[in-house]
């Protein structure tokens, strides 16, 4: 705007603004909401120095404001509160076991026919105040389960009562089984 005055000294602000079709008075608006936005900044950032975890809800009680406006003013100005991370289960049959024993055989791999590649997991159900496991084994190429098996505990006969589960419904064994090396799937059976 003020090129196009400055370019042409016969064109005045009201002349500007009629071509532009705004009121004059545009000109001269400052807005508010930054300003405002800023001492809300400032009393979330002192809120913080003494909270450091607070949310955005938690804050807007603090301060007794909209959590609305809060939220939108820390989005603004990119104020996020601190968040612990969460605490791993490590178990203690994997301490000190390397990350990846083995190369990744089928990382790559795409199966055209089944009872090529098995793959395997388990996880843990809360049921009743305890835990009980659930094992199960994967065809790779139809996506289908194929062996599965519930134990109340957590070692290798879970695992390997899920692989003896598949064999019996496919009669066939595969050429390869992939699981995550977990503690109860490199332990020997005697």
């Amino acid at each position: 705007m003020q090129t196009i005055a400055h370019n042409n000294p016969e064109v005045n602000k009201s002349e500007l603004a009629r071509r532009l079709a705004v009121s004059r008075s545009m000109f001269y608006y400052l807005h508010k909401r930054p300003i405002i936005d800023e001492e809300i900044k400032r009393q979330i950032e002192s809120v913080m120095t003494t909270h450091k975890a607070y949310g955005h809800k938690r804050i807007a009680m603090e301060l007794k404001l909209n959590k609305k406006r809060i939220l939108r003013v820390m989005k603004k100005f990119g104020i996020k509160p601190y968040r612990r991370r969460a605490k791993r289960f490590i178990k203690k049959d994997d301490l000190g076991k390397p990350s990846a024993k083995f190369k990744n055989e089928i990382e790559r791999f795409c199966p055209i026919v089944p009872n090529i590649v098995w793959v395997s997991d388990f996880t843990y159900i809360k049921f009743q105040n305890k835990f009980i496991y659930l094992s199960v084994i994967m065809d790779l190429y139809t996506r289908e389960i194929i062996g599965i098996n519930i134990s109340r505990y957590h070692n290798n006969q879970l695992v390997l009562a899920a692989f003896i589960d598949a064999l019996n419904k496919t009669e066939k064994a595969p050429k390869y089984i992939h699981s995550d090396q977990g503690s109860e799937y490199d332990k020997r059976i005697c």
